[in-house]
C-alpha cells in the first residue's frame, strides 16, 4: 500500500474501501479488533478504532490514477506506558 498525503479535494471513502483497508490492516496486524467506521455524515472523518478505543482516522488520495489510503494516528504522551531503556 503506498502512503499518500491527503488533499483538499480528496474522494470520499466509500464503503469497498473500508472493507478492504480494514481487511489488510487486520491482517497486516494481526488484529481482528481493528474497526474501520464509516463516517457518520458526509464530509466527516472516517474513524479508526481497536475494539471501542479511537487509533486515528483514514483518507483516501487520487493522483493520476492511483489511489492510495492513508492513517493519521496520534499518541498522547499521557497514553504512553513508562519503560526502563537499557544501555548497552
Amino acid at each position: 500500500m503506498r502512503v499518500g498525503i491527503p488533499t483538499e479535494k480528496a474522494p470520499a471513502v466509500n464503503p469497498t474501501d473500508i472493507a478492504r483497508v480494514q481487511a489488510y490492516l487486520r491482517a497486516t496486524l494481526g488484529n481482528d479488533r481493528i474497526h474501520i467506521d464509516p463516517p457518520a455524515r458526509k464530509g466527516a472523518s472516517v474513524e479508526v478504532r481497536v475494539g471501542t478505543d479511537f487509533i486515528g482516522t483514514l483518507h483516501r488520495d487520487e493522483d493520476e490514477g492511483e489511489v492510495s489510503f492513508t492513517l493519521t494516528m496520534a499518541i498522547l504522551e499521557e497514553d504512553l506506558p513508562q519503560v526502563a531503556v537499557s544501555r548497552k
